[in-house]
């Protein structure tokens, strides 16, 4: 007698998802606290003084954003390319070419 294989549900997956996302958040909360010296910051001829785990954390987000920004390009290119996809040259009645009659 074998046990039934449990069956994966999307409630399941997000249970998942969320509870890993608590535990990391959990810990960046944890790294920003233990990193509360203050530390002056320069970017692009502003300063400014933030706490280095703020700093970091800061850091992270932004490069994370520009990561999303970057895939959300690609898949956005990828839906256009399946939608309009590019016509064969080799077949009939493409621009450029004479229909072939038989």
């Amino acid at each position: 007698m074998h046990a039934k294989a449990e069956e994966v549900t999307r409630a399941g997956v997000v249970w998942v998802a969320v509870s890993a996302g608590l535990v990391i958040l959990v810990l960046l909360i944890i790294f920003i606290l233990q990193n509360q010296e203050r530390v002056t910051v320069d970017y692009l001829g502003a300063a400014g003084e933030l706490s280095l785990g703020m700093a970091l954390f800061i850091a992270a987000v932004a490069g994370g954003l520009l990561v999303a920004i970057a895939g959300a390009a690609r898949i956005l290119q990828l839906r256009s390319q399946r939608r309009h996809p590019k016509r064969d040259s080799s077949e009939p009645g493409t621009p450029g070419q004479e229909p072939v009659s038989r």
